[in-house]
């Protein structure tokens, strides 16, 4: 049984007149090239533990199965907005485990399209911990935090946005959680 524990986040931009090249280079600009990447879905394990990108990279080697929660977005749109986000919510007792939601907007900026992931990941915890739930009345400006029924739930993204080439070469955007043993 594999149930990661640390992960880390990165993002990533990559222009290329080739759209599998400019996947290529957002996944290099994000520093996670090496790796044969096995997507997967959205939770963050029960005591699964961030680490910084530098400490996480440490632990990748070429070649290596990599498992990965990951938004991408791409165009060859001039000045097209594209954006590519992780929202992140985990709850306060850190034996549950908590969520990550991948959103991949088009015209979004990097603010908007990572509200938006928080809130998500946010609506599916509330989900599984059984409570009502609406985003624009729960969150905590003052403490940057949500507060469901009395249960304090911490969020955060990683986004990545940029506008497409202006001579319509490809613009690929990459956010992904990294998850690691």
């Amino acid at each position: 049984m594999y149930v990661p524990t640390r992960m880390f986040f990165t993002k990533g931009v990559g222009r290329h007149k080739d759209y599998l090249q400019s996947f290529e280079l957002a996944l290099r600009d994000a520093k996670i090239e090496k790796c044969n990447l096995v997507t997967v879905s959205s939770i963050f394990p029960p005591g699964c533990k961030r680490v910084s990108p530098d400490e996480g990279l440490k632990s990748l080697q070429p070649g290596q199965i990599t498992f990965a929660v990951m938004a991408r977005n791409a165009t060859n749109e001039p000045n097209r907005l594209i954006a590519a986000s992780i929202g992140v919510a985990t709850p306060a007792d850190t034996s549950q485990y908590g969520y990550l939601s991948e959103h991949h907007p088009f015209g979004e900026t990097d603010e908007r399209a990572g509200d938006y992931a928080e809130d998500l990941a946010a609506t599916m915890l509330a989900t599984t911990l059984g409570v009502e739930f609406d985003p624009t009345e729960a969150w905590d400006e003052r403490e940057k935090q949500y507060k469901m029924s009395g249960k304090i739930v911490k969020v955060y993204n990683v986004t990545q946005s940029a506008e497409g080439h202006k001579e319509g070469m490809w613009t690929t955007v990459v956010a992904s959680a990294i998850l690691l043993p």
